[in-house]
């Protein structure tokens, strides 16, 4: 029986690994600290996920070698388990695994690595493979706006209320808990809401990304400014207000900080006519990344904003939950290769009282209620 059995595990394939999610976190002492989520799927494969930005499509080989990567297992026994597993010469394993090790480091400490040039990854068009549960979830803490704010710069809805801070807490715990590893608060201007330290904090626990969709008036006050970066803040969508200098100081207050900042620009009948200016005076400042959207009777200006951008040398993010989300500058390109949508899909969006929207504005397809409603059916 003893052989038979040999026999049969000899032609029978390794089963994959169980479903779960996992979390690495770099060691405070690196000099270029990075994360990596990993959510392995039920067939073996796998999406490991660096920084919130990078996305890997990882097969099931590929996925126990990320696995033992973020246990920390030594090579040498995760080649051994690799190579029992699969019925390869442990030394084959070993080197894979070496190899595999190798890229990932590369991947996290090396400025905008290419991953399909330098380690020869298949490209994948971006928000075109099947998932499981969205990358990102968009939280609307709030829909309130600080005094003597225009209406139109935020989402419009009525909500019945806002939901607590115990009850956003559980959304996290439900979202982090299907495998969603990033998430950004916005609104409204969610500065406006007490908890959102505490918020970030529990985000920051669990071991999700956080982001931050916010005017920035008052990360001014630096001690607020600080005290969200303790709490786990990792980056910032910045809502410049080019007609305010109130919104150039804080930018000024913010650049210097170590946070990822992405300035974004809102292109309408205010900010058209001096959007050359306004562009101009950011390419003096030290920023990280530029988003740019536009009003529907503004996309010619917005291709003009593009190519100076481009000429700038600015790097463009163009997927952020943003007022006229819908024209940004991949959206100008007309390539057979079009971009796909991630609304719905790579993304979703949360409401202040936990109605699920597959993006922000899209307030006729309500896809349940994040607070009450079953996961899963959601999710279909």
């Amino acid at each position: 029986m003893s052989i038979l059995n040999s026999i049969r595990d000899f032609f029978t394939s390794a089963k994959p690994l169980p479903p779960e999610v996992l979390h690495f976190q770099s060691p405070q002492d690196d000099e270029i600290p990075y994360r990596l989520h990993l959510r392995m799927h039920a067939d073996g494969s796998s999406l490991l996920v660096v920084n919130a930005a990078t996305i890997l499509h990882l097969n099931p080989t590929a996925t126990e070698y990320a696995y033992h990567f973020i246990k920390g297992t030594e090579p040498q026994e995760a080649a051994k388990t690799v190579a029992k597993r699969y019925r390869v010469a442990k030394e084959q394993a070993l080197v894979d695994y070496q190899n595999f090790s190798a890229r990932i480091e590369s991947l996290v400490h090396t400025e905008d690595l290419d991953p399909v040039s330098y380690f020869g990854f298949d490209r994948i068009a971006p928000h075109s493979a099947g998932l499981t549960a969205p990358l990102r979830l968009d939280c609307a803490l709030t829909y309130r706006l600080p005094d003597g704010t225009s209406a139109d710069n935020a989402p419009q809805k009525h909500v019945d209320r806002e939901l607590d801070t115990a009850e956003w807490q559980s959304i996290l715990d439900k979202a982090w808990a299907v495998g969603i590893p990033h998430v950004t608060f916005t609104g409204g201007e969610p500065t406006l809401r007490d908890d959102l330290p505490d918020l970030i904090a529990h985000a920051e626990a669990k071991g999700m990304v956080s982001g931050l969709l916010t005017d920035g008036l008052k990360l001014v006050d630096k001690d607020y400014l600080h005290t969200l970066l303790m709490t786990g803040l990792d980056h910032l969508l910045f809502i410049l207000q080019p007609d305010n200098e109130a919104s150039w100081t804080a930018l000024d207050v913010i650049l210097p900080e170590d946070l990822f900042t992405t300035v974004h620009v809102t292109i309408n009948a205010e900010t058209a006519p001096n959007i050359e200016h306004i562009l101009e005076r950011l390419g003096t400042l030290e920023l990280n990344t530029l988003s740019l959207s536009a009003s529907p009777d503004q996309v010619e200006i917005l291709a003009f904003a593009r190519n100076q951008a481009a000429s700038m040398g600015v790097p463009l993010k163009w997927d952020l939950p943003v007022p006229y989300s819908a024209n940004h500058p991949v959206a100008l390109e007309t390539s057979e290769e079009n971009i796909p949508e991630g609304a719905g899909k790579v993304w979703l969006y949360v409401e202040p009282d936990g109605d699920v929207l597959p993006t922000q504005g899209m307030h006729d397809e309500v896809l349940g209620n994040f607070l009450h409603d079953d996961w899963a059916q959601i999710w279909k």
